[in-house]
């Protein structure tokens, strides 16, 4: 099974808000998840981004194939930064 960290389409229409989930990558956007990681609203005037870092590394480790958007957001926050570190040290 193929893990991908995405982005979930909730809200109503032209007024997106997103939930960042690890989910089968044969399941549609909207369908079933494993897991919530965080949320993403960019609606607002300055993009509200919530993720759990723990879980987004715990996913990451495991091999869950983040998508651009995600990998994107997750770079922001400085999760990618610190899951590559987290790589160099164990080995």
């Amino acid at each position: 099974m193929a893990v991908k960290l995405r982005l979930r389409r909730m809200g109503a229409k032209k007024s997106p808000f997103y939930r960042i989930v690890a989910a089968d990558s044969r399941s549609p956007r909207d369908g079933k998840f494993i897991e919530i990681i965080g949320t993403y609203n960019p609606i607002k005037e300055k993009a509200e981004i919530k993720i759990d870092e723990e879980l987004a590394i715990k996913w990451l480790k495991t091999g869950a194939i983040p998508t651009d958007t995600v990998r994107s957001l997750f770079s922001k926050q400085g999760i990618m930064e610190k899951f590559h570190n987290l790589k160099k040290e164990s080995k």
